[in-house]
């Protein structure tokens, strides 16, 4: 079970997990040595999964997003793996989900420029066949971020 300052601390850490323990500390009100006793709590807990930096995508040449809708043909278990394994490999598809609805799959793709997409379909269908691909280029970000709320953490 955690507590509100527990939920304080992964707020506060999921938006900058660079914070400094003692600032971590005064802005929850604990000594710097319980502080950390916490934070390793909720790592050893699994509330804290793993600290990331978050890198400017112009700056390291990515800053267009296509999204591509996938439909298969194929449900079973081991399709779905080999699925796995070659968007794993792709390092341009930075998120994929398993859908209901219409469509199976939607890949967040990123890019140099729209243009590359095609390089990215070439070497998925490459290495697992598709029923079809449909892709939409993301125009504005109107939100981004990877912070969750944390009201819900039990």
């Amino acid at each position: 079970m955690i507590d509100e300052r527990d939920r304080k601390i992964l707020d506060l850490l999921q938006r900058d997990a660079a914070i400094a323990v003692s600032d971590l500390a005064d802005k929850v009100s604990l000594s710097v040595s319980a502080c950390s006793r916490r934070i390793q709590r909720l790592e050893e807990a699994g509330y804290i999964e793993r600290r990331i930096a978050v890198l400017n995508r112009d700056k390291v040449g990515v800053p267009t997003t296509v999204y591509a809708l996938v439909k298969t043909a194929h449900h079973t278990d081991e399709w779905t793996e080999e699925f796995r394994r070659a968007i794993t490999d792709i390092a341009e598809i930075v998120e994929a989900h398993r859908l209901t609805g219409h469509h199976d799959y939607i890949l967040k793709i990123v890019l140099p420029r729209v243009e590359h997409y095609d390089v990215v379909y070439r070497r998925l269908v490459r290495r697992i066949e598709l029923f079809d691909v449909s892709a939409s280029i993301s125009m504005e970000t109107m939100k981004s971020g990877s912070a969750v709320p944390v009201d819900y953490a039990e």
